[in-house]
């Protein structure tokens, strides 16, 4: 790391953001100065109840308060707001009433195909008439209304007309396996399923009814099946599955009205999130719509400075976390730009162009998009104007050192750039970016206000420096109200509160820096071990995949003569062939940019690397596949055929 920032906000600027005005109306009724972001963060932590409290004010939250903002201050069991109710669909759509009605609500590009916009006014009506048809098929509150869907207009007015009913969603996309969909909507029991009649992927025409066909008999509990036009087939394709019905058709009785609202306690359920599901039956995390709506709120104008007229944007499917987190733009007023599709179809500057043409002011995506925009030779500083664009994030995993440099040097200077880091098991964020302070290569800018963010030690000891265990020592809002079909609670305490009791342990293996930022070195169970030293896998991609030779890399422990070698699995550019000149390269670049303990005893060319729905690489499921173990929910990966690539491999055999 380097002392010399990559970007620095403006004074000027920074000075009109969100969160410094929130800084200085807290300043003012606590007497307190703040000369930092760090500064206020520790307030906003050891403040939580009055931090909370007056978030809820400055955001506008549409509901009631109630006297108390944390009843029960423990992990798991705490209550934000107990007294309170809200509907989340209501402070979704509230800027439909106080804004601009003909404004963008939505606009929509699918691949170089489909073009579309919505209007907030429009937004408005088709929620009222999905509620009205909703209703009428018999959906009430706490029913599960489910979706295979692609990132559409109506996945997000399907989602809030659920909720405006008190009803409980869940997303995937259309690409899942039948095994798959069912492994996930089997558990939850859906009422009504929400489906496209197909999808674009890489220029190419997707059906789905002959997968449909086989989901929609599996799922005994629907009662309609609500087909959306994207391949324009929607009635024959709705003809064809038991309680079938094309949108049109579903919503054809009733008329638009302003939607009406169940408000309800800030912990009733909102989203079904689903684990990955790669080394089982995917888990069913229950979120809550008070507990959901806060943390993103907080994220979008504090962390992210989001305000009425933004237009947003982030690369995700529905069946990712960060749909959820993007949806919820809606509350600051915010347009959402939306895209389904193949981020490189069909040159690799589609988002770019989107960026221009729709005066992008976020602009959101994966650590892994930086990186394959970086290795295609793509330079958008040079082909794009990006003028509207101050803040470019980055999550799914760990952002290189050199992801950071080519943002700044290929892409653009004058922007702030937030790598994040959260889950699908908070629906938020541990760690981001805030507009007031620096950006450092290769660190995550720090904490997000009023989480607890520590690392500590295997004995449970904060570090202030060295490598431990990502853990969040007080309650937020967005923890999960419970697991699916998991009654006493066991599952859930097992997932975070085994390893050290009543605090939250995330599963990041993760530092702090010199700055106050934070590097997150990979998920903790995917740990390198050898000779007793953890080693995070990310600190060898970040050196191995900067060589051209090298598209991208998967790296596992291997159980060997009673310790653990590190194994490098690599994916070459094309035309490269892995022989000793290339494999003493990929040592001697890991050996000298993390250390000799980080060189692998074995490097091993393969053709391609499993990874899940999501895209993010899975070493689990390799390590399994290494060992003869059974890799128990292969549906759960985008690309399952590949784990036979890493079976009976002579070079670890010796």
């Amino acid at each position: 790391m380097t002392d010399q920032p990559l970007w620095t906000p403006d004074p000027a600027v920074a000075a009109k953001t969100q969160l410094a005005r929130f800084i200085g109306e807290v300043s003012t009724e606590t007497g307190q100065t703040f000369s930092s972001y760090a500064d206020f963060h520790r307030w906003s932590v050891d403040n939580r109840e009055a931090f909370w409290g007056r978030l809820w004010q400055m955001a506008g939250i549409v509901g009631e308060p109630g006297d108390r903002v944390i009843a029960n201050d423990s992990m798991p069991g705490a209550k934000f707001f107990p007294d309170a109710s809200l509907n989340f669909a209501e402070n979704l759509l509230a800027p439909a009433r106080h804004g601009d009605a003909n404004r963008d609500a939505l606009v929509f590009w699918g691949e170089d195909k489909v073009r579309r916009r919505m209007s907030w006014a429009d937004l408005s009506a088709l929620v009222s008439r999905l509620q009205q048809a909703l209703r009428a098929a018999g959906v009430a509150k706490g029913d599960r209304v489910a979706a295979m869907m692609p990132n559409l207009p109506e996945t997000i007015a399907g989602m809030l007309a659920a909720s405006s009913l008190g009803a409980v969603w869940s997303s995937c996309s259309p690409d899942f396996g039948v095994r798959g969909v069912l492994d996930r909507f089997g558990q939850i029991e859906p009422k009504v399923l929400f489906a496209c009649d197909g999808y674009w992927y890489a220029g190419k025409k997707i059906e789905i009814a002959g997968k449909l066909a086989e989901i929609v008999p599996q799922l005994p509990t629907l009662k309609a099946v609500v087909v959306v036009p994207y391949l324009d087939i929607a009635d024959a394709v709705a003809a064809a599955l038991p309680g079938g019905v094309a949108l049109g058709a579903f919503v054809a009785p009733h008329a638009a009205a302003d939607p009406e609202f169940l408000r309800l306690p800030p912990d009733h359920p909102l989203y079904i999130l689903f684990s990955s599901g790669t080394t089982g039956v995917p888990k069913c995390i229950v979120h809550s719509a008070g507990g959901t709506l806060l943390q993103h709120v907080k994220e979008h104008r504090l962390q992210c400075d989001i305000r009425a007229g933004d237009r947003v944007f982030y690369f995700t499917t529905c069946g990712w976390m960060m749909w959820n987190w993007l949806v919820s733009g809606l509350a600051a007023g915010a347009t959402l730009l939306l895209y389904d599709g193949s981020p490189f179809h069909p040159d690799g500057n589609i988002l770019f162009d989107y960026a221009d043409a729709e005066a992008m002011t976020l602009f959101g995506t994966s650590a892994k998009f930086i990186d394959s925009v970086h290795k295609a030779g793509l330079r958008p500083v040079d082909t794009h104007r990006l003028d509207t664009l101050r803040l470019m994030t980055s999550t799914g995993s760990p952002l290189s050192p050199e992801g950071f440099a080519f943002v700044y040097d290929g892409i653009k200077a004058d922007m702030q750039l937030a790598s994040i880091s959260g889950g699908t098991d908070i629906v938020a964020c541990f760690v981001g970016g805030n507009p007031l302070s620096p950006v450092y290569v290769g660190e995550i800018q720090g904490p997000m206000l009023a989480m607890a963010a520590e690392v500590w030690d295997d004995e449970g000891r904060p570090l202030k420096a060295g490598k431990g265990e990502l853990v969040c020592t007080k309650a937020f809002p967005s923890m999960p109200i419970m697991f699916w079909n998991d009654p006493d609670g066991a599952k859930y305490r097992a997932a975070y509160f085994e390893r050290f009791e009543g605090v939250w342990c995330h599963g990041d293996f993760a530092e702090w820096t010199q700055h106050g930022g934070m590097v997150i070195h990979g998920r903790s169970d995917a740990t390198l071990n050898p000779g007793g030293v953890r080693i995070g896998t990310a600190e060898i991609y970040a050196q191995v995949e900067q060589m051209p030779e090298v598209i991208e890399a998967l790296a596992i422990g291997q159980d060997w003569d009673d310790d653990v070698r590190i194994v490098l699995f690599v994916r070459l550019a094309e035309g490269v062939a892995l022989d000793d000149t290339l494999v003493a390269a990929i040592r001697k670049r890991i050996r000298d940019g993390a250390s000799p303990r980080h060189v692998p005893a074995r490097v091993v060319a393969v053709a391609d690397i499993p990874r899940t729905k999501s895209g993010k690489i899975t070493e689990l499921a390799v390590r399994d596949v290494v060992h003869g173990r059974e890799v128990k929910n292969r549906e759960a990966l985008a690309n399952p055929e590949a784990l036979d690539l890493y079976r009976d491999i002579p070079a670890l055999k010796s």
